[in-house]
């Protein structure tokens, strides 16, 4: 299924496109005129700003590109023989630089076989002999930037649809007995007894059928705070059926943290357990992009739950979550864990990260352990909690997750 916002950007409608009609009529349509005769493009810029257009000028195909990279155009009118770089390589470019801008090929030479090509690949709308009729160029110009209305139409009600039939099939999922939390088991460094669970999304839905597909249908759908309700409530469920001891981590997404109101409604399942919960917060979204997550995250420890970076080592902005979160938990990504037993620099990393969690306050939890080797060096460091297959994978049976607290 298409994306809505990744449709309308892979056919160039996205946020940075030029719109059909400027506000208020304050721009005219910007037409771009690509010759090396300045005669002609004189000519072409008296003709179409007669016809109320906003003409831009090239003298060559390597100025036209340079201005291509700074300025939106609606239509490009290219000359064939132009020095050095011709029009077709021009117009690649173009369509590569900015494929909203219908290309129009100017020539006094109809090479046919290059042109029905060139036509065929999608690089020239349209084609012009030189010389031309002034209302022959206008119409040319006009008819062209109707297809190209007609075409973004077109791409905008398939993107329409697209987005109807995944809400649709969100809904679905969300209205069916489809969506899990599996646990599985957080151990201690030293003891290797479980300390905590991690509450892992599944689904059994024929379409959203991981927790990937399900996040990206959330959240094209604008409903990741209804899904993360779900996710609290379930979370809760598991609570009431674990002994009181240990703790379990919920995953909580970074957009979730921008409706503090609606974000304390969901939270309501939780709250009487709120000692016990940790919620992670991954490092390869940018917290900072969020508008009002210090209110939000200030409330979770209010409340009484813990914080958590998640995926530490998978992004770009490590320290500055660290610095702006202070959590108590720090979650290693698996990325830094595997393969720490045969990898001294690695380990020299967990043991500055453990150094600092010290001193910090903060607790290091080492995720995707998979062999006794990287367990047995990880402790070493000084991590003080291990996750991964080899201590225990994700549970859904009570039975087995209650013998593991």
């Amino acid at each position: 299924m298409l994306k809505g916002v990744a449709a309308m950007a892979e056919y160039g409608f996205g946020e940075q496109a030029v719109p059909e009609r400027y506000p208020l009529g304050e721009t005219m349509y910007r037409v771009l005129t690509v010759d090396d005769d300045v005669l002609v493009r004189r000519v072409i810029e008296r003709i179409l700003k007669e016809a109320d257009y906003e003409v831009f000028q090239a003298a060559s195909g390597d100025e036209a590109i340079r201005l291509a990279k700074t300025t939106r155009f609606d239509v490009a009118l290219v000359d064939y023989m132009l020095p050095r770089t011709d029009g077709l390589e021009v117009m690649q470019h173009l369509r590569r630089l900015q494929p909203q801008c219908m290309r129009v090929l100017v020539t006094a030479r109809l090479d046919l076989p290059l042109v029905i090509e060139a036509v065929n690949r999608g690089e020239v709308a349209r084609v012009v002999s030189k010389p031309f009729e002034a209302s022959e160029l206008v119409k040319v110009v006009s008819e062209t930037l109707r297809v190209r209305r007609d075409w973004k139409e077109h791409i905008l009600a398939q993107v329409k649809v697209a987005a109807e039939s995944e809400r649709a099939v969100f809904d679905e999922l969300m209205a069916g007995d489809y969506l899990r939390l599996a646990l599985q088991p957080i151990v201690s460094g030293t003891t290797k007894q479980p300390l905590a669970f991690e509450c892992l999304l599944r689904s059994t839905h024929p379409v959203l059928n991981g927790p990937l597909p399900v996040l990206r249908a959330a959240e094209a759908a604008g409903a990741l705070g209804e899904l993360g309700g779900r996710v609290m409530q379930m979370a809760a469920d598991w609570l009431e059926r674990l002994p009181p001891g240990p703790m379990v981590f919920v995953n909580l997404h970074t957009a979730e943290l921008e409706d503090v109101q609606a974000l304390v409604r969901r939270l309501k399942p939780l709250i009487p357990h709120a000692s016990r919960v940790v919620f992670e917060i991954t490092e390869r979204q940018d917290l900072r992009t969020v508008d009002g997550w210090e209110e939000a995250v200030e409330l979770l420890r209010q409340v009484g739950f813990s914080i958590a970076v998640d995926d530490l080592g998978a992004g770009a902005s490590t320290l500055a979550l660290l610095a702006d979160l202070k959590p108590r938990f720090i979650k290693l990504d698996m990325g830094l864990v595997r393969g720490v037993d045969t990898e001294p620099h690695k380990e020299r990393l967990i043991e500055l990260l453990c150094t600092f969690a010290e001193a910090t306050g903060a607790r290091i939890v080492a995720e995707g352990v998979e062999t006794a080797g990287e367990g047995r060096v990880l402790s070493a460091c000084g991590a003080h909690l291990l996750q991964g297959y080899f201590y225990g994978r994700p549970g859904f049976e009570p039975e087995r997750v209650l013998e593991a607290a």
